[in-house]
């Protein structure tokens, strides 16, 4: 019998610091977040950050909370929702990090019957820090409780035709109410040393600005080259001009370089170049969370309008639009028929 796993990032149960501190905990001990030798992680996560995070993040989160709870994890169980009305196929969701774990969702369709599991991780382009971990972690699962379960995982979708038109048609609604100026692509950022890490050539990704417009292997799992050509296919499916959009990255931690250029430098340099009116989608994020409707939707706001910014709006992520749940529940139903 076959199944289907959603698995998003995860969140905190409450906005209590005892909650965030525990989600943080979770998060950043992460090997594949965080690389770092054990010690230095340990060192760097237990000792300093969650002495000093966890209030400020809690602080963030109490702003972009719902009354039913975390917007990730209710529109994530939305769309769940969704995708199971449209297949006969079970269909579970689960968390990197928090509740319901990656181990209950397996479990879940074990008890169903399930001795195939389609993967999906609910990130269209891949990375370490998200794609790699899921899979590690539910191989490692599978491996050592469930090894009668064959476990197959998708692809990177960014570049998918199906995803590029749902997400092409989300964001065309709201640019025809809003025809903004200038339209930021956000991407979530990471450390430049996880692109090289996580180039299978070993020698393509220089971050130079031509290699990820090169042809290679490496693309498979090239972070960069998929957000690029995210918003490639994107703009060229919205006929957007050139000029009038461009690509940053958001969300850095520490000192070492991470992706560039980022978010909120963008955001300020299109302030002070007389942009006035400016729209940011996230494509790196299926689900508004903490990174979409805090840190840009209110943080960079902000910083917009004190630049002197007049109108700006952050486009929502896919959610738990129709659209969307009907396509992944057809790549679901795809699998399962070709398997």
């Amino acid at each position: 019998m076959k199944g289907a796993l959603l698995v998003n990032l995860g969140s905190p149960n409450s906005t209590s610091i005892i909650d965030v501190k525990k989600y943080l905990g979770e998060f950043l001990m992460d090997k594949r977040v965080i690389d770092m030798p054990y010690i230095s992680r340990f060192l760097l996560v237990k000792g300093i950050i969650l002495n000093t995070r966890p209030k400020k993040s809690a602080e963030a989160y109490k702003k972009i909370w719902w009354n039913e709870g975390s917007p990730l994890i209710v529109l994530s169980e939305r769309l769940h929702k969704k995708v199971q009305k449209n297949t006969t196929i079970a269909v579970e969701l689960a968390m990197r990090y928090g509740k319901p774990s990656i181990k209950n969702g397996i479990e879940e369709l074990a008890k169903k019957g399930v001795n195939e599991i389609y993967l999906i991780p609910l990130y269209p382009q891949f990375a370490m820090a998200t794609t790699e971990t899921i899979i590690v972690l539910a191989e490692k699962i599978i491996k050592k409780q469930f090894p009668h379960i064959k476990l197959t995982t998708i692809p990177a979708f960014y570049n998918n035709t199906a995803y590029i038109e749902v997400l092409s048609k989300s964001i065309q609604k709201e640019l025809e109410v809003l025809n903004p100026e200038h339209v930021l692509f956000s991407y979530h950022g990471v450390p430049e040393r996880h692109i090289k890490k996580s180039d299978i050539t070993k020698s393509h990704c220089k971050i130079d600005g031509s290699c990820c417009n090169t042809p290679s292997p490496a693309h498979e799992f090239c972070y960069r080259h998929q957000c690029y050509e995210t918003t490639k296919l994107v703009a060229k499916q919205l006929n957007l001009k050139e000029g009038t959009y461009s690509t940053s990255f958001q969300s850095r931690l520490g000192r070492d370089p991470w992706l560039q250029p980022y978010t909120d430098k963008t955001i300020d340099n299109l302030a002070k170049n007389n942009i006035k009116n400016l729209a940011v989608v996230t494509p790196a994020f299926v689900s508004d969370c903490l990174e979409t409707l805090e840190e840009i939707g209110i943080e960079a706001k902000h910083s917009f309008i004190k630049n002197g910014g007049e109108k700006f709006n952050t486009i929502p992520c896919l959610n738990d639009d129709d659209a969307w749940a009907k396509t992944l529940s057809n790549w679901i139903k795809n699998w399962a028929k070709d398997k």
